[in-house]
């Protein structure tokens, strides 16, 4: 998780809240997240949405003032962890 550890000492108490969103506090729509985990598992076929339903929420945006107020801060971006996240994943889908 990144975290120092005073940080995570507190996430730890008894009176810490029970969700904290982590992020980036940017906002990115649902289609552009898709792309970029495509991009991130090396997808080359198509994206494809269907129009005809509802679309349900169309943009994610975490709310991380419970992190910042912690003192943590994101590293790295959205993109960066995607990729690692995936080949953590696919590496373990071989063995």
């Amino acid at each position: 998780m990144n975290l120092d550890d005073p940080t995570y000492r507190s996430l730890l108490r008894d009176d810490a809240p029970t969700l904290i969103n982590m992020g980036t506090g940017e906002d990115i729509s649902i289609a552009d997240l898709a792309r970029l985990i495509l991009q991130a598992i090396g997808f080359s076929g198509e994206l494809v949405f269907d129009i005809t339903q509802p679309d349900g929420t169309p943009r994610k945006l975490l709310d991380v003032t419970r992190i910042h107020a912690l003192g943590w801060r994101h590293k790295i971006t959205l993109q960066e962890w995607l990729r690692c996240t995936c080949d953590t994943w696919l590496n373990r889908a071989q063995l």
